[in-house]
């Protein structure tokens, strides 16, 4: 499997893909770009709900998604209402497999499981088009074909979706919902459609990243008041606080990715610029350990947004909205994170880039 960091344009004439490769230090080198032939938003946010400042236009994590195996890349297109399918070459290089409407409008996070792939659209409430998720079957060439019946409203028609995530058993699907502070659980069937949702309240207002433990654990950022709640979920979707609202003194708690152990999540403060470290305990409660500015002191100050960490486990990665560049970390024993590289290409928009992948 190739060492790659991938990141979204989302331009709004033509949405592009842009490789990097990583050393064995984690160090990135631009690669190519990728044309996804789909169109993003630009610097234009999917709703009001938040600052029309060019930054994180799309409101959700998940716009960029690897499958679990590492073949296939997907794209959303949220200009367009579609999604791309790309196939990973042994280099690591890109080459077009599919783009296919996603049956909404404006496409903002994907997540596959197995050869089902799940997109959320976030719709257009003033213009009253509903929001839904909507599942693909992935073939083995990378193309996708619609499930006939699997097109799901939220808890609400206008329920703005921040992310689809599968289960670590693909059993079910969650949907933060970023403006109803809810986390809708779907449970998924043999044939790909899905019944639900089972409504949850958020712990926290302004839910909108996500990610699962191995052990079924579920992590979820709260924007409001810059924190992440942890719960866990019983097999008819019901879900439990274990730990509420860990509150980690910066601004704007958006993203988060766990380390390849799950002994350490890290969240992107946008506002703050800074990066937070929180321990993961075995049952699943958190404790904040430290923060570190997403680009190093005396550098341009980065905003952070989409991130993720390799598949080896080694470095943690994240795209600077404001800038459009990748922050490099190494990750140490301890979960700390120490600065390697900001790493930059004329290829990048200056504002308006979203989603992040890395093998």
């Amino acid at each position: 499997m190739p060492k790659m960091v991938y990141m979204m344009t989302n331009g709004e004439s033509m949405n592009m893909v842009l490789a990097f490769n990583r050393d064995l230090n984690g160090l990135l080198t631009f690669m190519g770009s990728f044309p996804t032939y789909g169109r993003g938003t630009g610097t234009r946010k999917i709703s009001p709900v938040t600052a029309n400042d060019g930054i994180d236009p799309l409101e959700s994590q998940g716009s960029l998604s690897l499958s679990r195996d590492g073949r296939f890349l997907f794209a959303v297109n949220a200009g367009s209402n579609s999604i791309s399918s790309f196939i990973i070459t042994d280099s690591g290089g890109l080459v077009l497999a599919d783009v296919k409407p996603s049956e909404g409008i404006q496409p903002n996070s994907v997540d596959v499981f197995g050869n089902l792939l799940y997109v959320s659209n976030a719709g257009n409430a003033s213009n009253h088009i509903a929001s839904n998720i909507t599942g693909f079957r992935i073939e083995d060439n990378g193309r996708l074909t619609h499930i006939p019946g699997s097109i799901h409203y939220l808890s609400t028609m206008n329920a703005q979706p921040a992310q689809v995530l599968f289960t670590p058993d693909g059993s079910k699907i969650v949907v933060s919902e970023f403006t109803t502070d809810r986390l809708s659980v779907f449970h998924v069937h043999n044939n790909g459609t899905v019944t639900g949702p089972i409504i949850n309240g958020s712990n926290g207002t302004r839910p909108l990243g996500s990610c699962f433990l191995s052990s079924g654990i579920l992590l979820v950022t709260e924007v409001a008041s810059s924190a992440v709640s942890s719960y866990s979920m019983s097999n008819n979707g019901i879900l439990s606080v274990i730990s509420g609202s860990v509150q980690n003194g910066q601004q704007t708690a958006c993203w988060i990715a766990i380390t390849r152990n799950e002994r350490f999540a890290y969240t992107s403060n946008t506002l703050s610029g800074t990066i937070s470290t929180y321990r993961i305990d075995d049952n699943g409660k958190l404790t904040v350990l430290r923060h570190i500015t997403s680009t190093p002191v005396g550098a341009p100050t980065g905003i952070p947004i989409d991130s993720g960490v390799s598949k080896d486990g080694r470095n943690f990665y994240t795209l600077n909205g404001n800038q459009g560049t990748i922050s490099v970390f190494s990750i140490q024993d301890d979960g700390n994170l120490v600065s390697l590289q900001v790493a930059a290409s004329s290829q990048y928009p200056y504002f308006g880039s979203q989603g992040l992948a890395v093998l």
